[in-house]
């Protein structure tokens, strides 16, 4: 196993490459499911004007959360094909954002195959209807993009939440949002995190967001793995602050939702990381 050390922040992290132990069955998911399970998660739902429809969203406030003190916030972006709660349901991801006093939020991106605009505002490949639903708009990947940053305002409205401490992660079809949307809105984000990110566009992306820190989750054993390499490598060519920690063994799905260990490493580096230690921030 190899150790990975990144100067971030002016702190040194030194992370150690991890080994996944016999994977373990997730099973399938029902939008709602972590609401109606976990008393923690709130469901909750809003007016989307641009098409009339009520547009659920998870949200999670840590116990430790008072009015007269800004707290920071996770923005979680879920996978393909995921529902909008889904990210709430990772192992210890709620433990983790109680122990560091976050509030967490996760959007459905409007569509669980809008890939939240990444794929431009056209509908996206492959997108299937929902049931109900009697056509998808044009404009979905747009709307997918909207209602994230919806959810974000409303958040924002709802609590005191600190302006330097604003995250942005998410998984797979996530990952993918969180470059796109980091890329649209890089002066909100305080840093960033993908697991096993799948971007449908080049690496030069990144430019739009270089001053981000960022820390890249990937398995070795997950395709993907060699799209990942190659916007790493393109981190340390721009000089970006980042962290990149590829799990022997790993998969696409279970080396993150199933692995605390995995996990922690996400919250770990959005506890040292907050908007103004960079230079130009206040």
């Amino acid at each position: 196993m190899a150790a990975i050390t990144r100067r971030v922040g002016g702190v040194m992290v030194f992370l150690i490459g991890l080994s996944v132990a016999t994977p373990l069955v997730v099973r399938a998911q029902a939008p709602g499911s972590v609401v109606d399970a976990d008393p923690r998660v709130q469901g909750r739902s809003y007016l989307f004007e641009d098409t009339g429809e009520q547009m659920p969203y998870a949200l999670f406030v840590p116990s430790t959360y008072d009015p007269s003190n800004p707290a920071p916030l996770i923005v979680g972006l879920h996978g393909l094909g995921r529902p909008y709660d889904w990210v709430m349901g990772y192992e210890g991801y709620l433990d983790f954002a109680e122990a560091g006093g976050y509030i967490a939020v996760a959007p459905k991106g409007y569509h669980a195959r809008a890939w939240y605009g990444s794929r431009g505002p056209a509908t996206a490949p492959g997108t299937r209807a929902e049931e109900g639903m009697v056509a998808l708009p044009d404009n979905i990947g747009e709307l997918g993009e909207k209602d994230v940053m919806n959810v974000l305002a409303l958040v924002r409205e709802e609590f005191n939440i600190d302006d330097d401490r604003i995250y942005l992660w998410g998984h797979s079809m996530g990952g993918a949002g969180t470059y796109h949307i980091a890329a649209k809105y890089p002066e909100i984000w305080a840093a960033l995190g993908v697991a096993a990110p799948a971007p449908s566009v080049s690496p030069e992306q990144l430019e739009a967001f270089r001053d981000l820190p960022i820390i890249a989750l990937q398995g070795d054993e997950d395709g993907l793995v060699v799209r990942t390499r190659e916007w790493v490598e393109k981190m340390s060519e721009l000089g970006m602050e980042h962290v990149y920690i590829e799990i022997e063994g790993g998969d696409h799905s279970r080396f993150i939702n199933s692995s605390p260990e995995t996990l922690s490493k996400l919250f770990s580096f959005f506890n040292i990381v907050h908007r103004n230690q960079r230079p130009g921030t206040r």
